[in-house]
């Protein structure tokens, strides 16, 4: 993908996150098993040993902000899908857990001194521009209460890159998931043009994701009133190094 096609490359939102065609392909990665050993690892790093407020953003159908709210904390879910929404409320009313969702942009969240931990899970971290993506984190400090934790994971770019696939494919049944990747060094940026095809029929759903080193969200962190505290390269929590994919992050507010 050259930079022009770049350029024209739209965030399709609608499209990336249908409900439907998630779920199908993501499945063993949004297992229940996979979930749980994730809520573990946070309810120990983030010190939740006693119930407490807690802000999902980006919650999606409500996979760690349900099981958070069976272990006794009280949970608000934002998610600017309406479709994800519904499913963590059918859940969260089927079980008789008193969790709130909230449709809403995580851009555009105003809460102020409300929660005691924060938590922005599954790459969800990086899909607009530089100063948005630092709103998010403003946002993040601002609805925490001072000592708030917060945990987010994302891509680690400096591994990404020594590992960069131009493409990759999913396959489910007669189904695919296609994703062809270009990365831009200027912006920062991962292009990402995704191509589903499911029971013979072409959805595009093309979408970007801003990447970033470990020594640039610190600097983020830092300016946004957090500080880093850990950092793990996988949900069974081992320590972080420069050759780990993932980063998962553990800051606290001051």
């Amino acid at each position: 993908m050259g930079k022009e096609e770049q350029d024209k490359l739209v965030f399709d939102l609608e499209a990336v996150f249908d409900p439907d065609d998630y779920l199908y392909f993501y499945e063993d990665v949004v297992s229940e098993k996979r979930t749980n050993k994730e809520v573990d690892l946070l309810i120990t790093e983030l010190k939740m040993d006693r119930p407490m407020r807690v802000l999902d953003l980006a919650c999606g159908f409500g996979r760690h902000a349900n099981r958070l709210a069976e272990r006794g904390h009280k949970v608000t879910g934002v998610d600017i899908t309406e479709g994800f929404l519904d499913i963590a409320r059918a859940e969260a009313q089927n079980k008789n857990l008193d969790v709130t969702y909230l449709r809403g942009d995580m851009r555009d969240i105003c809460f102020d001194g409300e929660f005691e931990r924060a938590l922005l899970l599954f790459t969800a971290f990086g899909y607009f521009e530089d100063e948005e993506n630092y709103k998010v984190l403003q946002n993040v400090s601002r609805a925490l209460v001072k000592g708030g934790l917060f945990c987010f994971d994302t891509i680690n770019r400096d591994a990404y890159l020594k590992t960069f696939l131009s493409y990759s494919v999913v396959e489910k049944d007669n189904d695919l998931m296609v994703d062809m990747n270009s990365f831009d060094a200027l912006t920062g940026r991962n292009y990402t043009k995704r191509i589903i095809i499911r029971n013979g029929v072409r959805k595009d759903a093309p979408f970007f994701v801003r990447l970033y080193n470990l020594t640039e969200i610190g600097d983020l962190l830092n300016r946004a009133g957090l500080t880093l505290c850990n950092v793990y390269e996988n949900w069974d929590g081992k320590p972080f190094t420069s050759t780990s994919f993932r980063m998962i992050m553990v800051a606290k507010k001051e």
